[in-house]
């Protein structure tokens, strides 16, 4: 339970509350700092939970739980911010949502629970850069400039990947559930 990979964890989960405080309080350097410190141990405890030999199912359950909550909070401040539209947070948050209702629905038919594929980790590698690029965007002068376009950029292939691996999720989720042994019977 208490690798390095499962502590990173732990880490980016205790930093949410800090992060949104500090975002709250217009501590915007400090924030952007949380949230980029996130951002890393999102990626580093994945490679050394594989490098050492550490997978752990405390660490496969907290990574993608944490990931959606910085997600969640990222979103809220964004859009709190005026930086991200209302319905591009709401169809972020929708995507999640279903795939939440999915996982529920395969746990009570005793099924696999969906499995995040690469693509599902680019979306969220996406993101999870775009966010405070996007935060940085507020700030004046070519530092602003480029936050705003380099976030913009990372949010459009985040967001359309997103919801592309989102639709495959759901896809195979619900084939899963109708077809429980993988057998599909032609009529």
């Amino acid at each position: 339970m208490f690798t390095i990979p499962n502590l990173l964890s732990i880490l980016r989960g205790a930093l949410i509350p800090v992060f949104l405080v500090l975002a709250g309080d217009r501590r915007d350097g400090l924030a952007l700092l949380v949230l980029a410190v996130a951002s890393a141990t999102d990626y580093f405890d994945g490679k050394i939970a594989r490098w050492l030999h550490q997978e752990s199912a405390l660490g496969a359950m907290l990574d993608p739980m944490f990931d959606r909550f910085y997600i969640a909070a990222s979103l809220y401040v964004l859009w709190d911010r005026n930086i991200l539209p209302t319905w591009i947070v709401l169809l972020l948050v929708a995507r999640d949502l279903v795939l939440l209702v999915v996982n529920i629905a395969l746990k009570r038919a005793k099924l696999p629970l969906l499995v995040v594929n690469y693509i599902g980790k680019a979306a969220t590698f996406n993101l999870l850069y775009a966010f405070p690029l996007l935060f940085l965007s507020q700030s004046s002068g070519w530092v602003g400039t480029l936050g705003y376009v380099f976030g913009w950029a990372f949010s459009a292939w985040g967001i359309a990947l997103y919801l592309i691996t989102g639709f495959w999720y759901l896809v195979s989720g619900v084939k899963s559930i109708r077809f429980p042994n993988g057998l599909v019977i032609a009529d």
